[in-house]
């Protein structure tokens, strides 16, 4: 993980920095859940998976410290891509991750991962 308060995405043999809360749809505000607690990021986000072949068969989503369900609409974009999504707390993604990513290859396994420290509406503690 970053240690300046970045999120990260990992798929095939890359890593890379990822801020999905500075997008302009998400105005700057920290925040990655909408008010029924769910993951709620836009579309554009997941960008990379659009263009990107072959696509992963999976996305592991570590939502920070807690797991946070996801919001319909984002489900919907994972769908439309065709890719199963599994939601765990970051610490346990990660471990789930490189378990799978052993198992699969990375080919077959992505990860978007939140800060251990992340809180909505504040960002990451301790960056």
């Amino acid at each position: 993980m970053t240690d300046n308060g970045d999120a990260i995405m990992m798929f095939s043999d890359h890593v890379v920095r990822w801020r999905p809360w500075e997008h302009k749809k998400m105005g700057g505000h920290m925040r990655i859940l909408n008010d029924k607690g769910q993951l709620d990021l836009p579309e554009e986000v997941f960008g990379v998976f659009d263009v990107m072949w072959p696509r992963p068969d999976m996305v592991i989503f570590g939502s920070g410290p807690s797991i946070a369900p996801m919001s319909p609409a984002m489900r919907d974009v994972f769908v439309r891509l065709g890719i199963r999504v599994d939601v765990l707390d970051t610490r346990n993604a990660a471990a789930q991750y490189n378990l799978l990513a052993t198992e699969r290859g990375v080919e077959a396994i992505a990860a978007a991962l939140f800060p251990m420290g992340w809180k909505d509406g504040v960002g990451a503690e301790n960056a």
